[in-house]
């Protein structure tokens, strides 16, 4: 008889767990789909998140978000900076009304937007199988890495894309592993230290833009930004709270004291933390992550007319007192380039509102005048085309700036930036200003052998830019061997990372004039790149751009799918699609909604 009661109570309980892990499913999956319904017709403009009043912010039950946050600072701050309370301006409109399209015209955009969609499929395909939760896939041997923190870069800087191409069962599986990633655990950080600016423009700019064009409908991906937020916010536990670059926090969450390297003085990761810090106060009320990016801000407005190029700071500066007085080398390029971008981009997120947004729009006023005169040249080339290169500029001891006619994939973007600032501000001058400096760029892609420019590359600067005729028995006399595209004189680092900078800027001038022209030359930018790439498991690095048959290198950075495939994507989708008047790209390339008046 017992035996019989002890079945009947086992089946009784295996009934019970069994309805209720059935109950749990049901409801996950009703959830879940009310989350994401509409996902595919939205394309991004859905419904529109609400700034959150700092008198009400939103509290996250998140224990590990908690668990950062109860870290006592050795340097907290007496007062909190808030964001603007004067009410958003109607900022001018950025992107050309569009076209009537023929339907050839629409029918070769689809092919073309097809074709990157494919893309991007097969390597997310091959992310999924091969790197799953690892940050990057290598794409020669199928291998994997965790290069970025090892919680997923690649994972989690797709998120975005993945809504954006409306694949919609990957973007509920992508979050639904994403909520797993434990930042506030120790024993899943594995290196000693991590990048907080690269951990800031692709984790938690991918969680807060995922958040933002879902419609602020899945709270866990909020929850999940504000426990990486509180993380990266002791960061700034210093004397003059500008942010330990290369961070420890594994010390810091032991609350032991750590100090900045000297060499932790890259100008690119000081200043780019600007948009995603403010959009995560924007979204949860909380104005610590505001009032850590604004104070840095203020450090370098103070210290913009106090450099050897006035206007400007140079790439590198010195860490214990951020004293920028000292620097010469002064570039749009590596080592500064976002720290630049964020000037007008957080005006135009910031909706144009008070102070803090005049702040941002006169700084990048002050840069754009300072680099046009001392970095943007035109260079000699065959045909003599009216195109402008951003260069570097280094001072001598009597802070005279010499230009370096140096051309580099990073300062790609310069043109999209530009031509983004003459919408804001109205001069058209500024927008063919960007149209220079873009089909500078496309111009290097077009005279390279592959199709695809390189890192960097010596080019010969016109002396009269109104006036530059094609020389090529001084280019002969110029060139450094081997031989190289007529108009190079030097090849620099040959190489080419999957960047996104010029297709970006390509991107940005096709969606502000509407000329179809920067479609094509993205197109021929797309299948180079994709013919010289790609490889059985991905898309590869290349060697050596100026080799037809050159080597790959066994890597592909995050960037590949969470930027550089996005706006390809875009540039042959529907204008409305993200569009520039309700959007603002991070340097990351994650569009977050820009503020508006109600």
């Amino acid at each position: 008889m017992l035996p019989l009661i002890k079945r009947v109570q086992t089946n009784y309980v295996i009934a019970i767990l069994t309805a209720l892990l059935v109950i749990y499913l049901v409801v996950t999956v009703l959830s879940t789909t009310a989350i994401y319904s509409g996902l595919a017709g939205s394309g991004g403009n859905s419904r529109i998140c609400p700034q959150v009043s700092p008198d009400h912010p939103y509290v996250s039950t998140n224990p590990a978000a908690l668990r950062w946050k109860e870290i006592p600072l050795r340097y907290p701050v007496s007062s909190l900076t808030h964001l603007p309370t004067d009410g958003p301006t109607q900022l001018s409109s950025i992107q050309a009304a569009p076209k009537p399209e023929s339907e050839d015209s629409k029918r070769i955009r689809i092919v073309r937007r097809d074709a990157v969609k494919a893309s991007f499929q097969r390597v997310w395909k091959m992310y999924r199988e091969r790197a799953w939760m690892k940050d990057e896939l290598e794409p020669i041997s199928g291998g994997s890495n965790d290069r970025f923190g090892g919680w997923g870069a690649t994972l989690v800087d797709s998120l975005d894309t993945l809504w954006i191409m409306r694949l919609d069962e990957e973007f509920k599986e992508a979050v639904n592993a994403a909520i797993t990633i434990e930042f506030g655990n120790p024993d899943k950080i594995k290196p000693e230290t991590i990048s907080v600016f690269e951990t800031t423009i692709r984790y938690l700019g991918g969680l807060l833009s995922a958040y933002d064009l879902a419609g602020c409908a899945d709270k866990r991906l909020l929850d999940k930004a504000v426990e990486l937020g509180n993380m990266l916010y002791v960061a700034f536990d210093t004397p003059l709270r500008a942010p330990i670059i290369d961070w420890n926090p594994h010390t810091a969450i032991k609350g032991e004291l750590q100090e900045p390297h000297e060499n932790d003085n890259n100008l690119a990761c000081l200043g780019s933390l600007t948009m995603e810090f403010t959009r995560l106060s924007q979204l949860t009320g909380d104005m610590r992550y505001y009032d850590a990016i604004q104070r840095v801000s203020d450090l370098l407005r103070d210290r913009q007319s106090k450099t050897k190029l006035p206007g400007m700071w140079p790439q590198f500066y010195v860490r214990k007192t951020m004293d920028f007085s000292q620097g010469t080398s002064f570039s749009l390029g590596g080592n500064s380039d976002s720290t630049y971008e964020y000037l007008l981009k957080m005006y135009v997120l910031l909706g144009g509102a008070g102070t803090p947004a005049k702040q941002y729009l006169e700084m990048y006023q002050q840069v754009i005048k300072t680099a046009s005169e001392h970095l943007f040249f035109r260079p000699r080339a065959p045909g003599n085309p009216d195109i402008l290169v951003s260069g570097r500029s280094v001072t001598d001891e009597n802070n005279k700036p010499t230009l370096t006619p140096e051309g580099e994939h990073l300062t790609c973007f310069v043109g999209g930036m530009v031509a983004l600032g003459g919408q804001v501000l109205r001069d058209p001058a500024h927008v063919e200003m960007g149209r220079k400096l873009t089909e500078g760029c496309a111009w290097a892609y077009q005279i390279s052998p592959t199709g695809i420019v390189s890192e960097t590359y010596g080019l010969i600067p016109c002396a009269n830019p109104s006036s530059c005729e094609w020389d090529e028995s001084f280019w002969n006399e110029t060139q450094s061997p081997p031989p190289l595209p007529k108009g190079v004189t030097k090849s620099g680092d040959r190489s080419y990372s999957l960047r996104p900078e010029a297709i970006e800027s390509v991107f940005y001038m096709y969606r502000i004039t509407g000329d179809p022209k920067y479609q094509d030359m993205g197109w021929k930018m797309f299948q180079a790149i994709d013919k010289h790439t790609r490889t059985e498991y991905g898309n590869a690095r290349l060697a050596d751009v100026y080799r037809e048959d050159g080597p790959k290198d066994n890597v592909m950075e995050s960037f590949w799918l969470a930027e550089t495939l996005k706006y390809f994507y875009l540039l042959f989708s529907e204008q409305d699609l993200i569009s520039l008047d309700d959007f603002v790209f991070s340097t990351e390339a994650h569009p977050f909604r820009i503020s508006k008046p109600e």
